[in-house]
């Protein structure tokens, strides 16, 4: 049995589908292949699914994040607060519009930004705190909409990772003032692709992202540019593959969970042999990935290789100590549960077309090796 961690054959079943997608869109008389009628109709799919006044589809989850930070005019002597472990995305969004990422340590089971960090790290100079859900765990929205109020700052929640989960029966993506999701292939409403989404109640950010998306024309007059813009637009194609596969992403979100608790369970008494599963929840889970924390983490990788199991380190160094990073912070700088998160998780097989046999298989390897004397 061999079970690799990125799977090659996520849209096996749809092959013919896309295919005949792409004919449709090619062929069509509009011949418009970006930002055309499938656009504004996964726009509305995704915007009535969340309940948001407003989506607006970009070239990927990781432009959306910096279309919403300019829109918010994010620039030079600013500082957005971030998690210290995740994604370049979050420290590169605020550095590349001239604004300081300043780190904020994890919770050290959940490897969610810690609230008491972020708070502890508002001055006068913070313009938006920008949470992200780890791996199938969701941040402390509600205590970080606090922390935002109190400060009166933006809140953008980075939900690349969680589209399809709810916290406090609130959507990801519909705490802050805008929300982002992810579509890239391994996401959990991936394609065969890169795209992202923005969805915000706020018409003003929404109008702004719309235009910075398409290098700052407004959709109606083509050339007349009134902001300097990206060049961040959704693809026809993609667009209307992902309205077919919608009414889908509930029974691959409902699979992915059942694995994810059967995971949990499994390795519920590991935590003395150095294997500890992410806390056991269903409120606030979005199993994208599941990562385990293992103190033998590259044992671990090798063991359940040998038997045929891929797995994947995420991320092996916290943002800030990263080369790019480096310089947005100090020589007296720690970052501690972060450091030790970097050192320890190890991700397994989560996607939703795993057999049950396949699954046990997972689950029994990680069980063998941590009860190894």
């Amino acid at each position: 049995m061999t079970l690799p961690f990125f799977p090659p054959d996520l849209f096996d079943g749809d092959r013919a589908e896309l295919l005949d997608i792409v004919r449709r869109v090619g062929v069509a008389p509009e011949q418009k292949f970006i930002l055309g009628d499938h656009v504004a109709r996964f726009e509305a799919a995704i915007r009535d699914s969340v309940g948001a006044a407003d989506a607006i589809a970009c070239g990927s989850g990781t432009s959306a994040l910096t279309l919403v930070l300019r829109a918010m005019d994010v620039g030079a002597g600013d500082e957005v607060i971030v998690p210290a472990f995740g994604c370049a995305p979050l420290a590169a969004a605020p550095a590349l519009l001239g604004a300081t990422p300043v780190f904020a340590d994890i919770d050290p089971w959940s490897m969610v930004v810690d609230p008491e960090a972020v708070a502890s790290l508002v001055t006068s100079r913070t313009k938006v705190i920008m949470p992200a859900h780890m791996f199938s765990v969701m941040a402390d929205m509600p205590a970080l909409r606090r922390i935002a109020t109190a400060a009166g700052v933006r809140l953008l929640e980075d939900s690349a990772v969680a589209q399809g989960g709810t916290l406090a029966g609130t959507p990801a993506g519909r705490w802050g003032d805008a929300g982002v999701y992810s579509f890239v292939q391994v996401k959990t409403f991936g394609m065969p692709g890169e795209g992202g989404m923005v969805v915000t109640d706020d018409p003003e950010l929404a109008t702004a992202v719309r235009m910075l998306r398409n290098h700052g024309q407004d959709g109606k007059n083509r050339f007349l540019y009134h902001r300097v813009g990206y060049n961040s637009r959704f693809d026809e194609i993609m667009a209307a593959f992902q309205l077919y596969r919608f009414p889908g992403l509930p029974g691959r979100l409902a699979r992915r969970a059942r694995i994810g608790e059967y995971y949990t369970e499994r390795f519920a008494d590991l935590a003395g042999c150095g294997v500890l599963a992410p806390p056991p929840a269903k409120d606030g889970r979005c199993y994208y990935v599941y990562s385990l924390l293992a103190e033998r983490r590259d044992e671990l990788r090798a063991y359940l290789a040998a038997r045929g199991i891929g797995s994947h380190v995420y991320y092996p160094a916290p943002l800030p100590r990263q080369p790019a990073f480096a310089r947005f912070t100090k020589p007296s700088d720690t970052w501690p549960a972060a450091e030790l998160a970097a050192r320890r998780t190890l991700a397994i097989p989560i996607y939703p077309h795993l057999t049950d046999e396949q699954v046990e298989h997972i689950a029994d390897a990680v069980c063998e090796f941590a009860k190894e004397p």
